[in-house]
């Protein structure tokens, strides 16, 4: 069965949730003919075909099939394939804007985002709701926060809490970042990687400056939320970081304004189109980020805008696995999609972001051997661009069909 979701209306947002949650799509055996394929490591097939059995890609090859026989076809058109974009810090949790949240999410490309750490169960609640069909949405990677304000025991306990109900992700851990973290709080943060480790959970820790950045490194942590928005990162810090095989999450427009940007889905926030610059709750910029760098007088100046960006060239340039994506931004997420997108593009080409909201992320979120590529073996989440996304970032706001494991989720082709 095909979801057909239609752009532009409130009607038809909530038409289109309404049937998609009272029917929900099932995986089916099919063909995607006809189809430019961005394979997501490197290479591209000008056109292919890529056949999915029980949710999981089974070939992907340059040609026509020799049969596809007992397949559904799904015909591009010219249109490109690529991997289902991955979001590696997203807040979501059950909430009652929940369905249109989701529904955003998917149409913009998304098919798995972690959670960035809401309440607890809150995103536990989320993935089941989605899983049993109560309505469609990404892959939820559930998290859940652990108090660095606490005693090392006390961290210990949470973390062996976290592990008994199945979550293997903290949310984010914000250590303080100027001058740089407190002794008290590393040794809590070393306490909680031990742990971690011995339980299977991913610690996940906000980190927005050099020093901070380093200690948390220095305690055992491989996996960052945001880039450094504090300061400019030296090439060595870089270095050390690539050398540990740590992956920092992007977040790389956190402190680019956002201008002229209607949500096009009413359950989010809205941004009036007045030519102001906005942060992303939609008050004025640069006033508004949030933890703003300031100067002598106390007025917000912005920079954060600029450290991201040359801070992710600089860990791309001491390993190219080292950066992935994330959003952090409950607005629209095709206009999310695009404000990150620009400031990734002023110093990264196409096929490196392909690298970095493909495989990169795949690795941030524990799941490189089964989604960020188009490979024989991975899950079957795909989506249909179209257009080139080689061309430039706006090719990448385009998706028309989405799949995950297989299921069609969103179809915005014309009948």
């Amino acid at each position: 069965m095909k979801a057909i979701f239609k752009v532009g209306t409130l009607a038809g947002i909530v038409g289109a949730t309404l049937a998609l949650s009272a029917a929900p799509a099932v995986a089916q055996d099919a063909a995607i003919t006809n189809v430019r394929i961005i394979v997501g490591n490197g290479p591209v097939i000008e056109n292919g075909t890529i056949i999915v059995r029980g949710g999981k890609i089974e070939s992907v090859a340059a040609g026509r099939a020799a049969s596809t026989r007992g397949l559904t076809v799904i015909d591009a058109k010219g249109m490109t394939a690529m991997p289902g974009f991955i979001d590696g810090h997203k807040h979501v949790t059950s909430n009652p804007n929940e369905k249109g949240h989701m529904l955003s999410a998917l149409s913009a490309g998304y098919t798995t985002i972690l959670a960035g750490g809401n309440p607890p169960g809150g995103s536990v609640l989320l993935r089941d709701k989605i899983e049993k069909g109560e309505f469609i949405g990404p892959r939820i990677i559930p998290s859940e926060r652990v108090n660095l304000r606490s005693t090392p025991d006390e961290a210990r306990a949470a973390i062996r809490d976290m592990a008994a109900k199945g979550v293997k992700h903290t949310g984010e851990i914000a250590l303080t970042p100027e001058p740089a973290p407190p002794q008290a709080e590393i040794e809590v943060l070393k306490a909680i990687v031990d742990e971690a480790a011995k339980q299977g959970v991913q610690v996940n820790i906000h980190s927005v400056s050099t020093p901070a950045t380093m200690a948390a490194l220095d305690a055992g942590v491989r996996r960052f939320v945001h880039l450094v928005n504090k300061d400019w990162m030296g090439f060595d810090e870089a270095a050390k970081i690539a050398a540990a095989g740590g992956n920092i999450a992007g977040l790389n427009a956190f402190g680019a304004p956002i201008i002229d940007r209607e949500s096009p889905a009413p359950a989010l926030v809205q941004f009036p189109k007045d030519n102001t610059p906005r942060f992303r709750d939609g008050k004025p910029w640069p006033e508004a980020l949030a933890g703003a760098n300031r100067d002598p007088k106390g007025r917000a100046t912005g920079t954060e805008g600029g450290y991201t960006i040359i801070n992710a060239r600089r860990i791309w340039d001491a390993s190219n696995n080292a950066l992935s994506w994330s959003t952090d931004q409950s607005y629209d997420d095709l206009v999310v999609l695009e404000h990150e997108l620009k400031s990734y593009s002023i110093t990264f080409s196409q096929a490196d972001i392909f690298k970095i909201m493909g495989p990169n992320s795949a690795a941030y979120v524990g799941m490189a051997d089964q989604i960020g590529t188009l490979e024989a073996g991975k899950l079957a989440d795909i989506i249909l661009i179209d257009g080139d996304p080689r061309l430039n970032i706006y090719e990448m706001l385009k998706t028309k069909v989405v799949l995950k494991e297989g299921k069609v989720l969103i179809d915005k082709r014309k009948k």
